[in-house]
């Protein structure tokens, strides 16, 4: 028998959770409806017995209130005029019997004539006391279900009378009402079959008819990969309200942690992301910048069977990476630089000793002085005026690809920039964007090109400047300029155009900062404060 036990909840267990659950409905569909069967036809048995009974007590106080029975009882011979008149009301009430008593419990009529003159079967004591009563007895006719009343002569108990229905016909009457309470039960059941067929249907729709095991499993490796991938993964739905999020998404996002149910524009995104992740469009590998970072982005619509669930977000964290091509950028400029230089020098050299060779060597020393004079000049005023040698190695890098490309990078006279203000990688991310886009801005200009790099303490901050003598940029565009994807070149693969500028944004306000643009004599100037720390 265990071991019979044993291999069904193995092959139950093997069910799907929608066949499970349809089995349970069944089963306790089953045990309440059952119940409630039994409850009703008990309840129904024992109304069925009240009301017999109520309906005993009041033939026999009809029958106890008669003049003809009063008048019987003056007789003689009391059995000649009640036995008649009992049989009547018997057989006019559907009753089982009808007795008339003396108080002693003597019978005067009785369906069963051979019985009249015996003692009457009951209790019979209350009612001589003047009371009446009602009880369920077994007497000559078997077990029923009985009223006894007293007769009044003045107000004395002169006589009884017995009225009566036997058990097997009030059952019978019960009997007629059972196929109702079936019925109904059969109705109930198939109610609760059809519902709990509906509901199984689609829970296995919805469960795809997999079992309780499998769902489990499923969830807890869904839930561990989520959690593991080094991807910011967003579900959305159909109303573009987020589902799940994984802790890459909350990292990378910057997210409360009740934004699961919320729509996806109005979780504190930045407007330009949110407003993407609101169409629901397919989007591939687009760059948006974060409170603190740079993010790209994959969306795409998620789809079962036809249908449009709603849209999977992928997030790759691109700060890094950003940072990394930057400094790639710089390096590169820094070997190109010196890949000039070296030509640039040889040439220098071959002029030298070509002077020399040709006995002119006071002009060779004057035209090698004046060169490293030139050179050591930028070299010195850097160092003078940025306290900061990450950027002041990016500036004489940035000076040298600059004049290689027709432009010259000027540190302004009086600048300084002292240490601490920010980060080093952040002020490098400031003032190489500004700077390469000084000198593009320069190039499309005819000469003298120049960029004008400047830096000043005022008022408890710093203030950045790089001017350049391009054609400018139109006030209209000023604010626009800062926003991601906004550029006036031409849109290039990869991280694209339009990046540096709100990187510089960024920056800058990761230091409670702010960045300005306006015209200058020339070109356009941009203008970066930055508030001085307490230890600066």
């Amino acid at each position: 028998m265990v071991a019979i036990t044993v291999s069904f909840i193995s092959y139950v267990r093997k069910w799907s959770l929608a066949r499970q659950l349809f089995a349970l409905q069944a089963v306790v569909v089953m045990i309440v409806l059952s119940g409630m069967t039994v409850a009703a036809y008990l309840q129904l048995d024992g109304a069925n017995r009240d009301a017999t009974a109520d309906e005993m007590l009041g033939i026999a106080h009809t029958l106890a209130d008669s003049p003809s029975v009063l008048a019987a009882l003056d007789d003689p011979a009391p059995t000649v005029a009640l036995q008649p008149l009992a049989e009547r009301v018997r057989h006019d009430t559907d009753t089982d019997f009808v007795v008339v008593m003396t108080v002693d419990g003597t019978r005067f009529s009785h369906p069963d004539a051979s019985v009249i003159g015996r003692t009457f079967i009951g209790t019979i004591a209350p009612a001589a006391r003047g009371e009446s009563i009602t009880e369920t007895y077994t007497g000559t006719l078997g077990p029923s279900v009985r009223a006894v009343v007293p007769v009044f002569d003045g107000g004395k108990v002169v006589a009884l009378v017995s009225v009566g229905r036997t058990v097997s016909a009030v059952s019978r009457d019960l009997a007629a009402q059972v196929p109702l309470v079936l019925g109904a039960a059969g109705g109930a059941l198939l109610l609760a079959a059809a519902g709990s067929w509906l509901v199984s249907r689609w829970l296995r729709r919805t469960t795809h008819d997999l079992g309780p095991a499998e769902l489990s499993r499923m969830y807890e490796y869904y839930d561990a990969v989520l959690h593991a991938v080094r991807e910011g993964l967003l579900l959305l739905d159909r109303q573009h309200r987020v589902q799940m999020v994984n802790d890459e998404a909350r990292r990378l996002l910057q997210l409360p942690a009740d934004v699961v149910g919320s729509k996806v524009d109005e979780i504190g995104l930045p407007p330009a992301l949110g407003a993407v992740l609101v169409t629901g469009e397919a989007r591939h590998d687009e760059i948006h910048l974060t409170g603190d970072g740079v993010v790209v982005v994959n969306q795409r619509a998620a789809r079962w069977a036809g249908r449009r669930l709603g849209t999977v977000v992928t997030l790759r964290d691109h700060t890094e990476l950003r940072a990394l091509v930057s400094e790639l950028e710089t390096i590169r400029g820094f070997a190109d630089s010196l890949n000039a230089q070296a030509h640039e020098a040889a040439n220098q050299l071959h002029t030298v000793i070509s002077l020399i060779e040709l006995g002119r060597a006071d002009e060779a020393l004057e035209y090698a002085t004046g060169e490293l004079a030139v050179a050591q000049h930028l070299t010195d005023a850097v160092l003078a005026a940025i306290a900061v040698p990450e950027l002041a190695a990016l500036v004489v890098g940035k000076a040298s690809e600059a004049a290689e490309r027709g432009v010259e990078l000027q540190v302004e006279d009086g600048a300084v920039l002292p240490a601490g203000i920010a980060d080093p990688r952040d002020l490098i991310t400031i003032v190489g964007n500004l700077v390469d886009n000084a000198i593009d801005a320069a190039l499309e200009a005819p000469g003298p090109r120049r960029v004008v790099l400047g830096s000043r303490v005022l008022d408890g901050e710093v203030v950045l400047t790089v001017a350049d003598s391009g054609p400018g940029l139109d006030p209209a565009d000023a604010e626009r300029a800062f926003t991601r994807g906004w550029s006036t070149k031409e849109h290039a693969p990869g991280l694209g155009r339009g990046l540096g500028l709100a990187l510089v944004r960024q920056a800058a306000h990761r230091h409670a900062g702010r960045v300005e643009v306006r015209r200058g004599e020339t070109g356009a100037v941009f203008a970066v404060h930055l508030p001085v720390p307490i230890a600066a």
